[in-house]
């Protein structure tokens, strides 16, 4: 499914698509409206003219239980906000619109996009210019996607050590996976490991994973005059406690100069083929060391070259399939 942010004015009916005949004398009446390009204020008039109260749905068939659209609009309203949850599962959101053209004008609401949009870029989407709707925003703006990890793999050929008779020399082949993990929050989770993506990409669902090579830290994003998006973050290893030992506690041991590592990422957002937002460039990597007894910030910098393969963007169902929290 792909989610295409005019889609209102793609479709054109001539009639009610159920072919009931609801709303075609209106139609007939009114030439110039026969051609309807909002779809969205289509389904509106055609439930207006089908019940004097307005109803979102109607059960197909008979039945003793509470049916949904007795519901007030207010408790709808929530759970699609549920629907959308904490993680911006809008991909749900439009597919829960194909049930019913009451369904689909929930799903177009536009506080729902509005709240979707903030929590995405914050501050900086206060202004809907140069965007028709909270929506076209949500889909057309750059961002990073959250309903799945970007990947990358890399392989080189390294030299081994000569052997003992001097007749031969070996050659390693070196594989490694990165693991980019973002959140709506702003937070990010960064992996470097060989392992493959079968066995990892499940233990990057939350964030309290017990992975103890993982990264943690934050991102933002940034739009340069060059009109090209770029993800900035800041990554730290998970803090573990260490336990105290008391075999050597009466020894003298030598004092250690105790630093923090951090680790500072830049990334470029960009599309491939028929998929948005789905690879990730390296334009930056670096090593901030700060010691504790001085403050002082020593900057390794590592050289952006062939070994910094660019991140795909994979899909993970499992992410977004259950919600802990409404948007």
């Amino acid at each position: 499914m792909q989610l295409v942010p005019d889609i209102e004015f793609k479709i054109t009916y001539t009639r009610s698509p159920d072919g009931d005949g609801v709303g075609n004398s209106y139609i007939e009446d009114n030439d110039d409206d026969s051609k309807m390009a909002d779809l969205l204020s289509y389904f509106q008039q055609q439930l207006t003219f089908q019940e004097s109260v307005l109803k979102l749905c109607q059960p197909e068939l008979e039945s003793s239980q509470t049916h949904i659209s007795v519901l007030p609009m207010e408790v709808l309203m929530y759970i699609f906000r549920w629907v959308v949850s904490s993680d911006l599962d809008l991909r749900s959101l439009e597919q829960l619109s194909l049930v019913c053209r009451g369904f689909y004008i929930c799903a177009r609401d536009p506080e729902i996009w509005r709240l979707a949009c903030l929590k995405v870029w914050g501050r900086s989407c206060i202004k809907l210019v140069p965007y028709s709707s909270w929506r076209e925003m949500f889909l057309e703006r750059p961002r990073v996607r959250f309903d799945g990890v970007y990947i990358s793999k890399t392989t080189y050929i390294r030299q081994g050590e000569q052997s003992l008779d001097g007749f031969y020399r070996a050659w390693h082949q070196v594989e490694y996976y990165r693991y980019i993990r973002f959140f709506p929050d702003g937070h990010v989770m960064m992996l470097t490991t060989p392992e493959e993506p079968q066995s990892i990409v499940p233990r990057l669902r939350t964030r309290n994973t017990r992975t103890d090579a993982i990264l943690l830290g934050h991102y933002r994003l940034s739009q340069d005059t060059d009109n090209q998006t770029k993800v900035f973050a800041v990554i730290t290893k998970k803090k573990e406690e260490k336990p105290l030992d008391y075999k050597y506690r009466y020894f003298r041991r030598v004092p250690v100069q105790e630093a923090d590592h951090s680790f500072h990422v830049g990334l470029q957002l960009c599309s491939s083929g028929h998929q948005r937002f789905n690879k990730l460039i390296w334009i930056h990597h670096s090593c901030h060391i700060t010691y504790k007894s001085t403050g002082e910030t020593a900057v390794s910098a590592f050289e952006i070259d062939k070994m910094y393969t660019p991140l795909f963007f994979a899909r993970v169902r499992s992410y977004t399939a259950f919600s802990e929290r409404p948007l």
